[in-house]
């Protein structure tokens, strides 16, 4: 069965995030990611206008894996928004230490190399971090209206504090190479969220 024009653009976006994931945007090339999907050579612009266009698609599909896990959790009815939090932050910590704590987090991976580097691929990661927090501030506010979870500050400026804190948490267990950072990042998010330990 000959495959699709929308598989091998999915091939090559899956391809270019375990490759970007390890090495950088910059230091991968679209032969690379050619290679690794085993595609054609000469192929890409048939699927991309640019790489450009390619990091904003690879991004966006990212994160919209990354939110249908968060939604996947929050649809579990069995739970309450404590335990989901509980849930997405095991996650996240889950993802970041493998591999030595070098992680698979394209946000923490990426953020400050394309910041500078395309617009296009900032407003990408910037869309995909806002509706992550958007979902963190759905949990915290249904956490609190339940009574499962309690804060200090409006859920907004919390689900923003806690997500930053892990994503900075993230790069120093990646410098590290220790669980250490993350282990805290943990602590600290249970005890913002009056959880217990």
């Amino acid at each position: 069965m000959p495959v699709t024009k929308a598989e091998t653009r999915q091939s090559l976006l899956d391809a270019a995030r375990r490759l970007v994931v390890t090495k950088g945007y910059t230091a991968v090339g679209i032969n690379t990611i050619l290679t690794e999907a085993g595609v054609p050579k000469g192929s890409f612009y048939h699927h991309f206008d640019s790489k450009d266009a390619f990091g904003e698609a690879m991004l966006q599909s990212y994160f919209d894996e990354y939110l249908t896990t968060m939604d996947a959790i929050v649809a579990d009815s069995g739970k309450n928004s404590a335990e989901h939090l509980r849930k997405y932050w095991q996650n996240f910590y889950d993802t970041q230490v493998v591999d030595n704590c070098q992680g698979g987090c394209l946000v923490v991976k990426l953020s400050a190399e394309i910041a500078d580097l395309s617009e296009v691929m900032r407003l990408a990661t910037k869309a995909g971090t806002t509706a992550i927090v958007d979902r963190l501030e759905r949990m915290i506010i249904a956490g609190t209206a339940e009574g499962s979870v309690s804060v200090d500050d409006t859920p907004r400026t919390t689900a923003e504090a806690l997500y930053n804190l892990w994503l900075g948490a993230s790069v120093m267990a990646k410098i590290h190479r220790s669980a250490a950072y993350l282990d805290h990042a943990m602590a600290l998010t249970l005890k913002t969220l009056h959880l217990p330990s």
